[in-house]
């Protein structure tokens, strides 16, 4: 039968990092969870590269990350967000369990946030921007996007945003840019378009490349 188990994985990583670098890697994995850091996930390159004792060396810290994630890629998956310069470590889930975490009001934000942010490269959200696309502004409707902002935040999907202008807005983080899979990002694009597309076009359509996204089969991830 197939392990299915995540601890079982972990121990694998001893044959594929040194001691520092896996050290390391739980120093990742630590900063990544939304328990310890609420809003300020990950690690940035420097603090990695510090950890590592390489300096300023991109053969090393690539080598790093590709070793990393061969160990554990089943389970999780170590990102490097170059545009806002965060390591991160984010688990995979089944549809199922990510159901618990998000509901599909929060999901449907959030999609809302990475296309605006991602595709438009608009550097944050508004909240107002969140009224005009998923209602009218009344008390009801403000209150439950700000309910369904909360599951956002409290992730590390989202931060809120100072635009000098008192408004009430909101940007993407490392997490919360690659969330969603490529296949998902198939999936709801296939759906909206009630057509069959090839996952090129569609991790193009996404700017997926600009975030070193993988084309291979995401088989737990959603």
């Amino acid at each position: 039968m197939e392990n299915l188990n995540p601890l079982t994985a972990m121990q694998s990583v001893k044959g594929y990092l040194t001691k520092l670098e896996e050290l390391t890697f739980m120093q990742i994995l630590f900063s990544s969870s939304a328990t310890i850091r609420r809003g300020n996930f990950g690690l940035s390159r420097k603090e990695v590269e510090r950890l590592l004792e390489i300096g300023n060396d991109e053969h090393a810290f690539q080598s790093f990350l590709k070793r990393v994630n061969g160990a554990v890629s089943r389970y999780m998956k170590v990102i490097y967000d170059k545009q806002r310069n965060q390591v991160v470590a984010l688990m995979r889930v089944p549809a199922k369990q990510a159901r618990n975490v998000l509901s599909k009001e929060s999901l449907a934000i959030l999609m809302f946030i990475f296309y605006h942010q991602e595709v438009l490269q608009n550097e944050y959200t508004l909240f107002s921007q969140l009224i005009q696309s998923f209602g009218h502004e009344s008390l009801q409707i403000t209150r439950k996007i700000q309910a369904n902002l909360d599951p956002l935040k409290k992730i590390g999907a989202i931060d809120d945003y100072d635009d000098n202008k008192g408004e009430d807005a909101y940007q993407l983080t490392a997490i919360g840019a690659h969330l969603f899979s490529d296949s998902y990002l198939r999936r709801y694009t296939e759906f909206s378009q009630s057509n069959q597309l090839h996952l090129e076009d569609v991790i193009r359509f996404f700017k997926r490349y600009n975030l070193k996204g993988d084309i291979a089969d995401d088989p737990l991830e959603t």
